[in-house]
C-alpha cells in the first residue's frame, strides 16, 4: 500500500519540476527546430544586405532596417510567378492522376479478391522504394521520344511513378478496416461494383483519400531531380528548380531572394495541412468501427 503523502497514480504528473523538465522543456525544443527555419528564411527575406552580410554591426537574428527589396526582385526581376503557377498546375495534375490511379489500384487488391492479390501489393510497394535517381534516366528517354521534354506534361506522367505505389499502399490498408459486409448489402440489393465505390467506399475513405493526397501533393511541390532533368527554359521551371537555378549566380547567392522563393514556396503546403490536419490524423486509426 501506498503511504499516507505519496504521490499515486499519474499524479506525480501534477508537480511542477518534474512537468516542466518531461514536457514542456520537450515540447519548446520541438516548436524551436520546426518552427525556427521559417524565422530565419522570414528574416532573411526582409533584411537588406548589408544586415545580411555585417553580423559584426548587426544582430543576425533580428532586423533593423526591414526592406521589401528582395520580393521585389523576385516577383518582378525573375520569373517566379511563372515558376509559382507551373509548379501549382504540375502538382494539382499529378496528384489528381495519381489518387485515380491508386483509388482503382488498391480497391480491385483489397475487394475483387483476385488470385495473387497480395504479391500485386507488396510488388507495387516494392516498386516505391527505387530511387528517383535510377528511374530518372530511363524516364528521360521516354520523355524525349514523346516530344515531350521541357513541357509539363514531362513531369505531370512522370511524377506519378513514385506517388502511385505509397498512395496505391496506404489506401490498400485504410480500404481493408471498411467493413466488407457494407458493400455486400448494397450488391445484394442491385448495385454494381463502380456504384459501389463511389456511393459507400470513398465517402467512408476521405480521410484516406486526404492523406493520401496530401503526402501526393508534397512530394510533388517539392520534387527536383525529374524538374532539373526534364525542364530547361526558365520560364517552364518550377520553384524548386526555378529559385536555385536562377537566384544563383556563379558564386553569388541572393540569399534574401532565394529566402522569400522558400518562404513563398513552403506557405502553400503549410496552409494545406493546416486545413486537413484533423483527417490526416483520423487516417491513421482507420475509417469505420465494426
Amino acid at each position: 500500500m501506498a503511504r499516507q503523502g505519496e504521490p499515486q497514480g499519474m499524479d506525480y504528473l501534477e508537480r511542477l519540476p518534474r512537468r516542466v523538465v518531461t514536457l514542456y522543456l520537450p515540447l519548446a525544443i520541438l516548436v524551436f527546430v520546426l518552427l525556427f527555419p521559417f524565422y530565419w528564411m522570414t528574416t532573411t527575406t526582409f533584411k537588406p544586405d548589408e544586415e545580411l552580410y555585417d553580423y559584426a554591426r548587426f544582430n543576425p537574428f533580428w532586423i533593423v532596417h526591414p526592406t521589401l527589396s528582395h520580393i521585389y526582385k523576385l516577383l518582378f526581376e525573375t520569373s517566379y510567378p511563372q515558376w509559382l503557377f507551373n509548379t501549382i498546375f504540375v502538382t494539382v495534375a499529378s496528384t489528381i492522376l495519381s489518387l485515380f490511379s491508386s483509388v482503382c489500384a488498391a480497391y480491385a487488391i483489397e475487394r475483387l479478391r483476385f488470385t495473387g492479390a497480395r504479391y500485386v501489393g507488396l510488388a507495387i510497394f516494392l516498386a516505391y522504394l527505387v530511387p528517383p535517381s535510377i528511374l530518372f534516366i530511363p524516364l528521360a528517354a521516354i520523355i524525349f521520344q514523346l516530344g515531350l521534354y521541357d513541357s509539363d506534361w514531362a513531369l505531370i506522367l512522370t511524377y506519378p511513378t513514385f506517388l502511385v505505389p505509397f498512395c496505391t499502399w496506404l489506401l490498400m490498408g485504410y480500404f481493408r478496416t471498411i467493413p466488407y459486409e457494407l458493400e455486400e448489402c448494397a450488391l445484394i440489393d442491385g448495385a454494381s461494383r463502380l456504384q459501389v465505390l463511389w456511393w459507400i467506399t470513398l465517402p467512408l475513405a476521405v480521410p484516406g483519400l486526404i492523406s493520401a493526397g496530401i503526402f501526393a501533393f508534397t512530394l510533388s511541390w517539392n520534387e527536383f531531380i525529374y524538374a532539373l532533368t526534364f525542364i530547361s527554359s526558365s520560364e517552364n521551371k518550377t520553384v524548386s528548380v526555378g529559385a536555385i537555378t536562377e537566384l544563383v549566380e556563379g558564386d553569388v547567392y541572393h540569399w534574401g531572394s532565394l529566402m522569400a522563393a522558400a518562404l513563398f514556396g513552403s506557405l502553400p503546403v503549410v496552409i494545406l495541412y493546416s486545413f486537413f490536419v484533423e483527417y490526416y490524423v483520423s487516417s491513421l486509426t482507420g475509417a469505420v468501427k465494426e
